[in-house]
């Protein structure tokens, strides 16, 4: 049960932090459209998300479900590393 209620609390601190980032990246007029695709999104990928996990542990188990789900995390995090901007040392400045 402590568990469950954690997992809770983690997607609620994942969806308060990264709702502002969708409605701050908006056109003023466009925030309400940006905040409902944001929830559009999220509740998309939840779904797929909880039919997967359903699926794995119906499939191959309990244990299964979290390695895969630690996977997917592993995948996630080298992706973001990809797709990071890189750093250059020598570009110019603005007030230079």
């Amino acid at each position: 049960m402590i568990l469950h209620r954690l997992v809770g609390l983690s997607l609620v601190a994942a969806v308060l932090a990264l709702a502002p980032v969708a409605t701050d990246t908006a056109p003023a007029r466009l925030r309400g459209t940006a905040f409902g695709l944001f929830n559009l999104a999220s509740g998309i990928t939840t779904l797929i998300a909880s039919v997967l996990a359903g699926w794995f542990w119906t499939e191959y188990g309990a244990a299964a479900t979290f390695y895969a789900g630690a996977g997917f995390s592993a995948a996630a995090f080298v992706g973001l590393l990809a797709l990071r901007p890189q750093h250059q040392p020598n570009s110019p400045t603005a007030t230079g």
